[in-house]
């Protein structure tokens, strides 16, 4: 079933997010959704407080990156095939100097900025099976699991910005905030006026 993906302004976005346990309510019906909703909105990654679920819940299918004519093969053979899904995931370290990318989500359409951060990270985490790992990630991996990750700490990429950045892109994210955007998925918007 696709969720519609909440839009920047909502609370949600801002709240970090609680662990969960393997009793969590029909989670075996919300990893599906999640996965049906990201592809519909064309996305590489989905957290659980982008569909209004104030847990630590995010998934990453980098394949649509694999055919980056700019990466390596062997960048583009790790992509290719990684979707996982990161349950109560703790960033244990974040090293190297700091590179831009372009980066967009889909709680903020039709904005995309550059973004400074750290090219290997080491992640714990429980798969769907509730089983733990922790495991090193670097490059366009790490950043896409950085940028998921954020969200359940209640963090957007738009927070990463200068502030005269910032100031700059205040009225386009009001608008999105209010519904003023056209998006091709079903998206929920905090700040529509009822009744109109």
């Amino acid at each position: 079933m696709i969720l519609p993906i909440v839009a920047y302004g909502d609370p949600v976005l801002r709240k970090v997010a609680t662990d969960i346990t393997a009793e969590y309510p029909k989670l075996d019906e919300l990893i599906p959704n999640m996965w049906e909703t990201m592809y519909n909105a064309h996305g590489v990654g989905l957290a659980a407080p982008q569909i209004g679920l104030p847990i630590r819940l995010f998934l990453v299918d980098t394949s649509p990156f694999s055919d980056d004519e700019d990466l390596s093969e062997a960048e583009q053979e790790q992509l290719k095939d990684f979707k996982k899904v990161f349950i109560n995931a703790k960033i244990e370290d974040e090293t190297g100097s700091e590179w831009d990318f372009n980066e967009g989500c889909l709680s903020i359409p039709d904005i995309r900025e550059d973004v400074k951060r750290k090219p290997e990270i080491t992640i714990s985490y429980l798969d769907e099976n509730f089983e733990p790992h922790t495991e090193t990630y670097g490059g366009l991996l790490a950043r896409v699991i950085q940028h998921e990750y954020d969200h359940i700490e209640g963090v957007l990429f738009t927070d990463k910005l200068s502030s005269l950045k910032k100031r700059l892109l205040k009225n386009r994210l009001d608008k999105i905030s209010k519904g003023k955007i056209n998006v091709d998925y079903k998206m929920r918007f905090p700040n529509i006026k009822k009744g109109r």
